[in-house]
């Protein structure tokens, strides 16, 4: 269920150091199978790497307890929150997970701006993975010193603008309030999973018993595509591909879904009016 951009680094890293990438199944409800799980992970695992919340499934994984699986037998643990930290309360420390990632835009900030956390010792003993301004002590032509943490990792003229917009997206979230967030999100999506029942022919893709704000889905045979194109027609703006998730897309044998994600901005006259959207495209391609 994992983004490209959790499966793309990997492979590439295989490439360079002969590292051996091992993928975890889902069952027909797009939910991480424990016992696969637990089969792949040995002494020689070096690090798991786990979306918190699918973007394309919705499915909500057992990180705690991945990441305490994981580190039974060594391995550290890379958490995607991208999805996740919009609607769940992170606790790193509770976590203990080593890396955890999210992305600004998914917490209504700018783009080209995220967090990469990780813990002090682990961020200590690493080298930099790039070079520039900042990211120094003291430079002569025979050594370099690298700089304290986090500046280590940061080399040229930061994204000043996006960071500070960043922090005023995260100051707008928390004065909602998390829970509340999460609490009207759960409201809005269970109305939506049974407005939709009323749509002939809807399939949904990814039905875990845990799930995010997402609903993917598809209608017979039409194209997810012409959905999301007479939709818009409508007034309705949904996602539709295969949302940079092939591999998900493989396992359901389809070529792309169409998604309906919900948040804060959202109502029940949203879903009705998408409801009604659907509605209409069933009888012009019927």
């Amino acid at each position: 269920m994992e983004h490209h951009s959790n499966i793309v680094p990997w492979q590439m890293l295989c490439e360079q150091k002969g590292c051996v990438l091992k993928v975890v199944p889902i069952n027909d409800n797009g939910e991480l199978i424990w016992d696969e799980f637990k089969k792949l992970l040995t002494t020689k695992t070096k690090l798991v790497s786990m979306v918190y919340i699918s973007n394309s499934l919705g499915s909500v994984n057992p990180v705690k307890d991945i990441i305490y699986a994981a580190h039974a037998v060594g391995a550290k643990v890379l958490i995607d929150a991208a999805q996740a930290a919009a609607c769940k309360t992170i606790d790193v420390q509770n976590l203990d997970c080593d890396f955890l990632a999210l992305s600004s835009h998914k917490l209504f900030g700018p783009t080209g701006v995220g967090i990469l956390y990780g813990k002090e010792e682990l961020l200590q003993s690493m080298p930099p993975y790039q070079g520039g301004g900042d990211m120094i002590a003291s430079v002569t032509f025979e050594k370099t010193l690298y700089n304290d943490l986090p500046y280590k990792f940061e080399a040229g003229t930061p994204n000043i603008g996006g960071v500070i917009g960043f922090g005023e997206s995260l100051k707008y979230i928390e004065a909602l309030g998390l829970k509340n967030i999460g609490h009207y999100e759960s409201e809005l999506m269970d109305y939506a999973k049974k407005q939709l029942t009323q749509v002939s022919g809807i399939r949904f893709i990814g039905t875990a018993k845990e799930k995010g704000p997402v609903i993917s889905f598809v209608l017979g045979d039409i194209h997810p595509h012409d959905i999301g194109t007479l939709l818009d027609q409508e007034g309705v703006a949904i996602r539709t591909g295969h949302h940079c998730t092939q591999p998900v897309m493989k396992r359901f044998g389809v070529p792309a879904t169409a998604r309906a994600s919900f948040s804060i901005y959202n109502t029940k006259e949203d879903v009705d009016q998408l409801v009604e959207g659907l509605k209409k495209v069933v009888k012009v391609f019927q």
